[in-house]
């Protein structure tokens, strides 16, 4: 196949360096958006008096009948071509003939492929968005479900007080929300049109860059014409919040990790999403949790790549950008499968709830609520501090709890104790008592659901 740019030089490229150089086997997934930006420009052009009108009805209809069959399998991408945007060209030449020469008038692969790129992201933006919107549905389902499951919250992986196990999962909630707003404004960024900044400085051409924008559903044009064909800001963007989807997926597989294990045995995850062991036949693996985890560093690594891509790169557009693709693909392809996994696996994953309450008793997750009762009968916090300490020491010592100690026993350590101290440690009290907003209380966690289903 003659190369689209050749005249320049009378020599072929080698052809290890013409593999070397090929990107059809990354981007020949925008197939879709470069056609659509192609027949935008062609109308455009007509619309311009810069090619014939019959021409750029040639183009389309050439275009059209590419895109349908493309979709048919009738036409497959040749791997042979350097890139997309080359391949979709020679074919419509070899279809319609020398009205397709005219398509790239006042067009450059720069701005291109910097069009096809921010088309195909900002409608991947949305996809993402609505898997995220699955996922916190899930989320408001175990909570309305569970509503009443207490469960020991930690801090430092040891248990520190008792909480709601709704008010858990919803803190989770609340990153996925954020995810969705930081998702949102990288589209919102990325809603400029650079087609029409051709190679770097614009073009001689009377061209109407607001009209193939508008044909193209974006909300404006890139102002500068360099900054719009060498900007991967947007890119960058996307994989930021990618990889904080990543991050807060990653710390919730880290916990339905412990929480299946034997040592918790907090939940039971469905078969369906479990494994097992080729040598040890008792074993039932959370392997698609630990994918999801051990898949965040791959979408980490994108976002360094890109970033580091960039660093050095003079204005305006460089070979090395064609480096973007791969990375933000392989990206967004990562966290839509993580998601497509972790919603189903979530949605079906069983509570046990009587061993989460046992665990929430064993810990003297209650003691803060004991020095609290001292408190509210006077004594200044930091003396209940100590005495409520004191008295877990006699617990640990003598193989109880808290709420098992003998009013008499409490009473050898302060005369403020009185029968009703046992409802003020109860662990349903605990939790119920905290009724600050935000807090595990029942109507606080209540009001969280109602602000997660305001994003769906």
């Amino acid at each position: 196949m003659e190369k689209m740019w050749a005249g320049r030089t009378s020599s072929q490229t080698a052809q290890i360096a013409d593999d070397f150089n090929s990107s059809i086997s990354v981007d020949k997934r925008m197939y879709r958006q470069d056609i659509t930006g192609s027949i935008a420009h062609a109308q455009m052009l007509a619309a311009q008096g810069i090619i014939p009108a019959a021409d750029a009805d040639a183009i389309v209809d050439g275009l059209t009948g590419i895109l349908a069959d493309l979709e048919s399998g009738k036409l497959t991408v040749d791997p042979t071509a350097e890139d997309i945007h080359m391949f979709v060209e020679q074919v419509l030449t070899e279809r319609i003939g020398d009205a397709g020469k005219r398509l790239h008038t006042a067009r450059s692969r720069n701005d291109q492929v910097a069009l096809d790129l921010r088309l195909y992201l900002r409608a991947e933006c949305e996809t993402v968005s609505e898997k995220l919107k699955s996922l916190l549905a899930a989320i408001v389902q175990q909570a309305e479900e569970h509503a009443d499951v207490i469960m020991p919250g930690y801090t430092h992986l040891q248990r520190a007080q008792p909480i709601r196990f709704a008010h858990h999962i919803l803190a989770y909630a609340m990153m996925f929300t954020r995810d969705l707003g930081r998702l949102a404004d990288a589209a919102k960024r990325m809603d400029f049109s650079p087609l029409g900044a051709c190679a770097l400085a614009g073009t001689t051409y009377p061209i109407d860059r607001q009209m193939t924008a508008q044909a193209l559903g974006f909300s404006d044009v890139c102002r500068n014409s360099i900054d719009a064909v060498s900007d991967r800001d947007f890119c960058v963007e996307l994989l930021s919040a990618l990889s904080l989807i990543m991050t807060h997926l990653s710390r919730f597989s880290e916990e339905i990790i412990l929480w299946s294990s034997s040592e918790f045995g907090y939940v039971t995850l469905d078969d369906a999403f479990t494994t097992g062991s080729s040598i040890m036949p008792q074993k039932k693996n959370s392997d698609m949790a630990e994918l999801v985890r051990g898949k965040t560093g791959r979408v980490y690594g994108d976002l360094v790549g890109t970033l580091t891509m960039l660093k050095g790169l003079p204005l305006a557009y460089n070979k090395d950008m064609q480096e973007d693709k791969e990375a933000i693909f392989d990206a967004v392809d990562t966290v839509k499968m993580c998601l497509d996994v972790f919603t189903p696996m979530l949605v079906t994953m069983k509570l046990h709830p009587s061993l989460m309450y046992r665990s929430a008793q064993k810990g003297f997750i209650n003691a803060t609520d004991l020095a609290d009762y001292l408190t509210k009968k006077g004594m200044p916090f930091r003396a209940a501090y100590k005495l409520t300490g004191q008295m877990v020491a006699w617990c640990i010592e003598h193989g109880t709890v808290l709420e098992d100690v003998p009013l008499a026993t409490y009473r050898e350590h302060s005369e403020l104790f009185e029968n009703d101290l046992y409802a003020a440690i109860d662990l349903k009290t605990c939790v119920e008592t905290r009724t600050s907003e935000g807090g595990t209380g029942e109507a606080s966690v209540a009001a969280q659901i109602e602000y997660v289903k305001g994003f769906l």
